[in-house]
């Protein structure tokens, strides 16, 4: 008798394909899911119209939050202003269902975009423009002329937090990891863990045990 694969909900974002407008997630994101954490893959569209956050919970037994080139909006967190693109669909989407799987129990998987979004639902705040930072010599973005996969390839290092998650995972002190954001956790959200940080001390990964 086999086991029943779990069922991860991959939130997708607002693009143009052509002339029209589509719902679309890369498939490095579905792929790494299916075959890494053998499950089903269900993407979530970033549209409001006619979606419960709470029915799609129910069905799902994790959430997948992918990157994305676009930022959060600024009013999300409590600020003003900020530069696009934007996508809105793709914020109110993924911030409700963020706190539908946090209140049902479930897990949530954030990259990029989507663990910023996870700060920012539990009462965090983001700051902007990090891709080259004031003062720092490292950059969290490749230059802008870059193709799309030296954009990816771009890398630095991160310090794993001593006691911490990933580097019980890891079992090592620090790790390569590739980098291609423009925005970062400022203040840090209720009841989140640093689990790395850059070496300029942008957080780069956390974690958390919470529910209800």
């Amino acid at each position: 008798m086999t086991s029943k694969r779990p069922v991860i909900g991959i939130m997708a974002c607002n693009r143009t394909v052509g002339v029209e407008n589509a719902h679309a997630v890369m498939e490095r994101y579905v792929r790494a899911a299916v075959t890494y954490g053998d499950c089903h893959a269900l993407l979530i569209p970033p549209m409001t119209e006619g979606f419960s956050s709470g029915a799609v919970t129910e069905r799902l037994d994790g959430l997948m939050l992918t990157g994305s080139p676009s930022n959060i909006g600024a009013q999300r967190y409590g600020q003003d202003g900020g530069e696009g693109p934007f996508d809105d669909g793709r914020d109110s989407v993924s911030l409700a269902m963020i706190e539908c799987m946090i209140t049902m129990g479930k897990p949530v998987f954030g990259i990029c975009r989507g663990f910023q979004e996870i700060n920012v639902v539990l009462g965090g705040s983001l700051r902007r423009d990090v891709g080259r930072r004031m003062g720092s010599a490292l950059s969290h973005h490749a230059p802008d002329s870059a193709g799309f996969d030296a954009m990816f390839d771009h890398i630095h290092d991160v310090d794993l937090t001593p006691g911490g998650i990933l580097a019980a995972v890891y079992d090592r002190p620090r790790i390569a990891v590739n980098s291609v954001h423009y925005q970062g956790i400022d203040r840090l959200g209720d009841g989140l863990s640093v689990e790395a940080r850059s070496g300029d001390g942008l957080i780069e990964a956390v974690s958390a045990n919470i529910s209800g």
